[in-house]
């Protein structure tokens, strides 16, 4: 999709706002798989990321009538898919979780998993994810709502409500950070 002015946005969010299907449709195609990429990196699961996604859009659309476009609808959305994440989080975080089968064999003792399913399970996950993973989680979210989402520091600072300096140091001192557990991980000695 081509990119979209200020000026166009602004057209886009009021017409939509008004009940047009099109503009409403054009909105999704844009902005949809940004927040699905958002949200699929932060909790590297697709079905959850789709969930919240739906649900991000749920959100806007009820409340799209009273929102004024000020320039700031990406980080009102990028806001939004962020809270219902770190909601689904905690509430997911609250529920027992039930043990799967694959864990309830080892557990037994029942060595029956396949050579397949043991090797899967030990692939790691990518030198880069893993060092973003060790960042706190305020790091991580600067760093994925930057490079994942694309926002601004300008967007960014709307979105977490902080200030464009302190957003634009702890992005600095988040890839200094990331930088140096990669130099870290090349320098093991394989052996």
């Amino acid at each position: 999709m081509d990119e979209i002015s200020p000026d166009q946005l602004a057209v886009l969010v009021v017409t939509a706002a008004r009940g047009d299907e099109d503009a409403w449709r054009e909105l999704v195609d844009r902005f949809a798989p940004r927040v699905f990429g958002l949200i699929r990196a932060q909790c590297r699961d697709e079905d959850l990321a789709e969930e919240i996604t739906q649900s991000t859009f749920c959100t806007i659309a009820a409340k799209l009538r009273d929102y004024e476009e000020v320039g700031r609808f990406e980080s009102w959305l990028m806001r939004i898919a962020m809270n219902r994440l770190r909601d689904e989080m905690r509430r997911r975080a609250r529920q027992a979780n039930p043990a799967d089968e694959a864990t309830l064999v080892g557990l037994a003792g029942d060595g029956g998993r396949s050579s397949e399913a043991v090797e899967t399970d030990s692939l790691p996950a990518g030198p880069l994810r893993e060092a973003i993973e060790q960042l706190p989680e305020a790091d991580r979210e600067v760093l994925y709502l930057r490079h994942v989402s694309g926002l601004s520091f300008k967007q960014l600072a709307e979105a977490l409500g902080a200030p464009v300096g302190t957003l634009l140091a702890r992005h600095h001192r988040a890839l200094k950070k990331v930088k140096a557990i990669l130099e870290g991980i090349q320098g093991e000695d394989p052996s």
